[in-house]
């Protein structure tokens, strides 16, 4: 949020020195994030000064060149070359002397040098409007008028308005704090307690209104729950023109553009107080009669910005007797806003309901100022005041009569939350043992009525602009934020009671996961849970969760995969010529039911393409490929300590190629493939990207199953075999694992294909394959006898299950 420090330093007893002012803003809980200078003409004018130019001649090698000489009030006269066609001798001018920077509308930032222009010394610049950054008038130089005083500066002349703007990091519970007065406050609480003495705001609000003469009466009515409090009043026989000069200024330190009077007040009022106002013209308003209301499902509306709107059946509409004029609280509409023509309004000032706005304002997509008041909840008890101060300033400004007393619906008064608060009990949630007085001084510093005070305790009504207050937990907040935070003693000891790790399991896995992929030299990504429904077939989206109020039409599904999103990543940082990626991902998909069960599934999901290694002088780097994926794959299965897992081809993935199924038992664990060519068009991925999805809690579910052991390492050596077998070309290796297996050799321990070799002379369809065993025995040597004895157990394992030949 951003908060102008002159603007704000008008509600204050007196003005506190910028540095000061942000350490105590930061302090009570409205942070500071930056400090920017504001400066209506940028370089504020510095080393511009009013000049008059005492004499002109043409310059003698140039046509359209002039030299003239120019008095700025030192005493001495400055010889300056000037191109303007209307430059004269007796014109009071902006002149930029030696030293000066001046900035233009357009283009970059000029200096001032002494230099030569076709031989003839010119010390200075005498400047056009926009040279200097006040119109885009580029005619010829700026002439002023023939009493302006020679020599004073130009940002003296032009009054120009400098501030400091604070950026805020306001959190969104603090909808009190979304104004200048709101900020006033919280600050104003602050000096009373720390100051212990009584200090109030520079209240704003006045009681001025007079009606003469009723000419334009307006009946209000509300017919719907959105609305709880509509007030207005009709001003007549205003002058719509441009603002005065320093309300044009207020707005644009904080980034606001001026339209017109009537619209600048209303946006500075909305900045001052946080209540957000409408104004309409009030010939709109057709049988003088305002009525706020649900229209039917459908119904056509056309806002400001010239778009034809489909009204839901929930959207709360300002009406005039026949048509409706505005969305409350969120925009107006195309046809009865304040326009150049106008001469009389209807001034609206009103709260509405602000689950209803958000619900609003997000169907349609409308995210304006006023919607963002109204839906975090503004205060129901001030619109009155807002109201006359708006209209008083209206009057003051563009003139006019009031045409009808201030117009008030309130149907069912709003009660102020109560709540109590043992002394105990802050003591217990603050650490700090708080005197009474210091309490109340707080609270009613901060706006809360003090209803009831007891021995121990204090029953305090809570003001409408602070909605987020509900509990005593909250009023603890609230004084200790105002007390400082920094003011809390630290105990001694600190007596805690010991927590239950439940997810101690789960992370410590993820972690030593993680720190395995991160040492292969992957990175770690996080995606948007929040994804595109145009990824996903008709078929899957019957059971993908939708979003309702969704922010973008490419944002608008909880991802049902984790691909997707992950291919994104891929894509930005192929598109950016980062070509050799290795990403992993700990994330959620979301599924539904069709009878409206939804469920969450952990994912850990794996994403490689490119090289593994870098070029070296030495070796080129090696592509990553199946088997690689295959083997990262495995690899986090043995981490979490899972066995007897096997790996099969699967039958059908519409998004991979080369697919492969890790299971455990008949669970799928973990699944491996290649991004096939149609699903890389998608996200323009023109390489080869492997992909592993690993069920993360049917993993580490798993992993709870398995009894962890601990044995010392073995003394013995191990001992190598090789053999090498022939078999038919169709055996795959998994069924070699397989007969090894099954020859029940207690003593390998280890088991490794190491090469392949095919060719006719083996015979037809024959292959043979390359295998190294490696015998432990953990309590004693091994003998050759007893080595040979275990390598003819699986020689006639391989001869009887898979027909094999042992070559020689």
């Amino acid at each position: 949020m951003t908060i102008s420090y002159n603007w704000l330093s008008e509600y204050l007893p007196e003005k506190i020195e910028p540095e000061k002012l942000s350490k105590i803003l930061t302090s009570i809980g409205l942070e500071v994030e930056s400090i920017e200078k504001f400066e209506e003409f940028k370089g504020g004018l510095e080393g511009l000064v009013v000049g008059e130019v005492m004499a002109c001649e043409k310059h003698p090698d140039a046509d359209k060149l002039t030299i003239t000489k120019v008095d700025i009030g030192t005493g001495e006269q400055l010889q300056i070359v000037c191109g303007a066609p209307n430059v004269a001798a007796g014109q009071k001018v902006i002149v930029a002397t030696i030293g000066a920077t001046i900035y233009p509308l357009t283009g970059e930032p000029l200096t001032m040098r002494k230099a030569k222009i076709r031989g003839v010394e010119s010390f200075g610049m005498i400047c056009a409007e926009d040279e200097i950054g006040l119109t885009d008038n580029h005619a010829g130089i700026m002439v002023l008028p023939a009493d302006t005083k020679t020599g004073i500066a130009a940002a003296d002349y032009f009054d120009t308005y400098n501030d400091l703007i604070f950026e805020i990091g306001l959190t969104p519970n603090r909808m009190d704090a979304m104004s200048h007065l709101g900020v006033a406050k919280d600050v104003c609480a602050y000096l009373w307690h720390h100051n212990k003495k009584e200090t109030a705001v520079k209240s704003p609000y006045k009681n001025g209104i007079k009606v003469n003469k009723k000419t334009l009466p307006i009946d209000v009515s509300i017919e719907t729950t959105g609305c709880e409090r509509y007030s207005g009043i009709t001003i007549t026989n205003v002058t719509v023109a441009e603002s005065p000069k320093w309300l044009q200024q207020k707005l644009k330190a904080i980034g606001l553009r001026p339209i017109n009077n009537i619209v600048d007040i209303t946006n500075f009022i909305l900045h001052e107080t946080g209540q957000p106002l409408h104004a309409f013209d009030a010939a709109k308003i057709n049988g003088n009669k305002i009525v706020v209301k649900n229209l039917a499902e459908g119904t056509p509306f056309i806002t400001l910005d010239e778009k034809e709107r489909k009204l839901s059946a929930d959207d709360v509409m300002v009406c005039n007797a026949e048509t409706p004029m505005c969305i409350g609280g969120v925009y107006g509409g195309l046809h009865s806003g304040v326009t150049n023509d106008t001469k009389n309004i209807f001034l609206e000032s009103a709260w509405f309901n602000p689950i209803s706005i958000r619900k609003t304002s997000f169907r349609h997509g409308l995210r304006t100022d006023a919607a963002t008041r109204f839906e975090k909840g503004v205060d129901i008890g001030n619109t009155v005041n807002v109201l006359k101060r708006a209209a008083l300033l209206i009057k003051e400004i563009a003139g006019g009569e009031f045409g009808s007393d201030v117009i008030d619906v309130y149907p069912s008064p709003k009660e102020k939350t109560e709540i109590s608060i043992k002394y105990h009990y802050l003591k217990k949630l603050s650490g700090k043992n708080y005197h009474g007085d210091t309490i109340k001084n707080i609270l009613t510093g901060l706006g809360f009525e003090i209803i009831k005070e007891g021995i121990d305790d204090l029953r305090i009504a809570v003001p409408f602009s602070k909605p987020d207050i509900t509990i005593p937990a909250d009023i603890v907040e609230e004084i200790m934020r105002i007390d400082g935070l920094d003011n809390v003693d630290i105990p001694s000891a600190i007596t805690i009671s010991p927590a239950v790790e439940t997810l101690a399991h789960e992370a410590s896995y993820k972690e030593k996961t993680a720190n395995y992929l991160i040492g292969l030299g992957f990175n770690e990504i996080f995606t948007n849970s929040i994804t595109n429904a145009a990824y996903y077939t008709e078929e899957e989206l019957q059971t993908t969760v939708k979003m309702i109020n969704s922010l973008s039409a490419e944002l608008n599904v909880m991802r049902p995969s984790m691909m997707e999103t992950g291919l994104e990543s891929v894509a930005y940082n192929l598109n950016r010529r980062n070509s050799d990626l290795q990403f992993f991902e700990f994330g959620k998909t979301y599924n539904t039911s069709a009878i409206g069960k939804y469920s969450e599934q952990q994912h850990l999901s794996i994403y490689i393409t490119g090289k593994k290694d870098t070029d070296s002088w030495k070796t080129k780097g090696a592509k990553v490929d199946i088997y690689y994926a295959k083997a990262v794959t495995e690899k986090i299965i043995q981490l979490l300590g899972i066995k007897g897992s096997t790996l099969n081809p699967a039958e059908n993935n519409k998004n991979l190629d080369n697919c492969l199924e890790l299971k455990v038992k008949n669970d799928i664990v973990a699944t491996i493939g290649t991004i096939n060519k149609k699903t890389g068009e998608r996200f323009d991925i023109k390489q080869p990207v492997f992909f592993i999805d690993i069920d993360w809690d049917k993993a580490t579910s798993l992993n709870k199953k398995i009894k962890i052991e601990y044995k010392e390492i073995i003394k013995f050596p191990s001992v190598q075999r090789d053999l090498a077998i022939v078999v038919d070309r169709a055996t795959k290796y998994q069924d070699v694992e397989k007969a090894t297996a099954n020859a029940k050799v207690n003593k390998l321990s280890f088991v490794n294909l190491f090469d392949i070799f095919e060719s006719d002379k083996l015979g037809a369809n024959k292959k043979s394959l390359a295998v190294s065993f490696t015998f432990l025995d953990e309590e004693k040597t091994l003998t050759d006898k007893e080595i040979d004895a275990m390598m003819s157990k699986i020689i006639v394992s391989y001869e009887k299950e898979l027909n094999a030949e042992i070559r020689k």
